[in-house]
């Protein structure tokens, strides 16, 4: 489990494709600083194994669904990835739930600067749609962020926005964000779980008064 919370961006070293899947090494000092072999690190908010590390960089294997759901395929060497360790029990969870499972991606759509902060609109699967509200959590590369505005649920194209503060622009690499990029989305696990919940309500009801006729 992770806290959305970046400690580190660390430097795509190497990305080897192999068929479906790729090799990925990072260098990232502090990620490995405690890391042994086996150990989670979230690149981008993926959760990765660390099958081979140095004292200052890791590799992990991405299985197909991941580059598929992803953008880890696009990278490049130089890139750079925003880092985050697995939390530890006793930690403050100063962020919110953050599994490291990616459920997709959004392209940004328009980028806004304020004094100092930066407004971030990007577009929104339908699929993804029900699981995203205003003022709720989202993590996008990995960053635990707050939703500050959504679409009207009539829209034609669903899209979300996120309000960058300074810190989240200089700790993180979402500051270098431009339109047309695109960023790995996790939407908040609770709501995937309550929409799971309705969904299988509605289809034990549907049974039942199916039954009934």
């Amino acid at each position: 489990m992770f806290t959305g919370l970046i400690e580190e961006i660390g430097e795509v070293v190497a990305l080897e494709r192999d068929g479906d899947s790729a090799r990925l090494t990072v260098r990232g000092p502090l990620a490995v600083s405690d890391a042994t072999h086996g150990a989670s690190i979230a690149v981008n908010g993926l959760c990765l194994t660390v099958v081979a590390q140095t004292a200052d960089a890791f590799t992990a294997d991405v299985m197909e669904v991941s580059l598929r759901m992803s953008q880890l395929g696009e990278l490049r060497v130089g890139d750079r990835v925003n880092l985050e360790r697995a939390a530890q029990v006793g930690d403050r969870l100063g962020g919110h739930i953050v599994q490291g499972h990616v459920d997709g991606t959004a392209t940004v759509l328009e980028t806004e600067d304020g004094d100092a902060w930066q407004r971030v609109r990007l577009s929104l699967d339908d699929e993804l749609a029900p699981f995203v509200a205003r003022k709720g959590s989202i993590t996008l590369q990995g960053v635990s962020l707050t939703v500050s505005d959504l679409s009207d649920e009539a829209e034609p194209e669903q899209w979300l926005e996120v309000s960058l503060i300074p810190e989240t622009l200089e700790a993180t690499t979402l500051g270098a964000l431009a339109p047309g990029d695109r960023v790995n989305v996790e939407t908040d696990v609770l709501a995937r779980h309550v929409a799971r919940l309705l969904l299988l309500e509605r289809a034990r009801d549907a049974r039942t008064d199916g039954g009934r006729a």
